[in-house]
This record gives C-alpha cells, sequence and structure tokens, in this order.
C-alpha cells in the first residue's frame, strides 16, 4: 500500500506526463510578447517611410502567429 499522499500522488502524474509545463509557458508568454513588440517597432518603421525586407516582415508575422498557438495549445485540457 503506498502511502503517498493521494493528492501529491496526482500532481506527481500530471507532472511526470508534462514535465516543464508551468517553464514552457512562461516561455511562450515572453516569445509572444517578444514578438508583438518587435512587430509593433517593425510596423513603427514602416510607418515612418523606413525600408524593410519582405522576409523580416514575414518571419515576424510567423512569430506573431506560432507563439501564441503554441501558448494556446500547452493550456490545461482537463479546465
Amino acid at each position: 500500500m503506498s502511502k503517498i499522499d493521494p493528492e501529491l500522488k496526482k500532481k506527481l502524474l500530471k507532472e511526470s506526463q508534462a514535465p516543464f509545463k508551468g517553464l514552457r509557458r512562461i516561455l511562450w508568454i515572453a516569445f509572444s510578447g517578444s514578438a508583438f513588440l518587435g512587430l509593433l517597432i517593425m510596423l513603427s518603421r514602416i510607418a515612418s517611410g523606413t525600408e524593410l525586407q519582405q522576409n523580416n516582415l514575414f518571419i515576424q508575422l510567423g512569430a506573431c502567429l506560432i507563439f501564441p498557438t503554441l501558448l494556446i495549445l500547452d493550456r490545461n485540457k482537463d479546465k
């Protein structure tokens, strides 16, 4: 018979199924914020008339789509 508290056992099992979930969510939030800040700066440069390479804009838009999507996909499924 296991002497581990059932709540602790449930929490440890959940963590073993999705390790470092909290750290991943913090990283996705930080990367999303950075991507949107970069896009804001890039759009302000475009508005001021500065020439930018189209590839850089597409990379920034891709980051603004990918990181929030990863954050949404990494949410708790049981809530």
